[in-house]
């Protein structure tokens, strides 16, 4: 599994009520289900990660979250996760919601734009960063809405979401250093964030 992933199951109780948007082939459900006793959900729009799920025994629904949740009713679930996956949507404002909707609390977690190697890439070599926590080229990412760490703070305040908790990665996807903390939108690559409503 994947560190970040590590970091977002950490911020999941024991025994939750879990449904993971964009669930790709379903490593943090199967972390959760067989070591945490949670029940979850995946919903997945690529076939070939739902097929994944599938053949894992995930419980798990092929849609595309840009459209909504219809199949879910308000607070079905304790926690819905967005893990790496906001940034690669549509329609992130309307995702957030949805995501508030049918759940408890809210994990969101992206690779933050605003980390100095970011900066370094863009402002003095004049190229699209490609790194750990983006990995993709320009022409190849399915990261349509990159943002920072600030830029996602004020948005959640702007949504009427509080950040219960946040957790910042370093580089290679785990917990970042508590220096880190001193200046997150320069040196966190990025973040994992717990929200409730306000």
């Amino acid at each position: 599994m994947r560190p970040d992933l590590r970091v977002v199951a950490g911020m999941i109780p024991e025994g939750s009520r879990v449904l993971d948007l964009g669930c790709g082939a379903g490593d943090l459900l199967v972390e959760l289900i067989a070591n945490r006793g949670c029940r979850g959900q995946g919903v997945e729009v690529s076939t070939e990660a739902f097929h994944a799920c599938v053949a894992r025994g995930i419980p798990v629904v092929q849609a595309d979250i840009d459209e909504g949740l219809p199949d879910f009713e308000d607070g079905a679930f304790d926690v819905v996760v967005l893990s790496q996956t906001l940034q690669a949507t549509r329609r992130p404002v309307p995702v957030l919601r949805e995501m508030m909707r049918v759940g408890r609390v809210g994990i969101v977690s992206f690779p933050n734009f605003g980390h100095w190697r970011v900066r370094f890439d863009l402002g003095v070599r004049g190229r699209m960063p490609v790194s750990a926590t983006l990995p993709y080229r320009w022409s190849e990412t399915p990261n349509i809405h990159l943002c920072t760490i600030r830029d996602f703070e004020e948005l959640a305040a702007t949504e009427g979401l509080r950040v219960a908790e946040r957790a910042l990665l370093a580089p290679d996807g785990r917990a970042a250093a508590a220096r880190v903390a001193r200046r997150p939108n320069l040196l966190a690559a990025g973040a994992a964030y717990l929200l409730t409503r306000d």
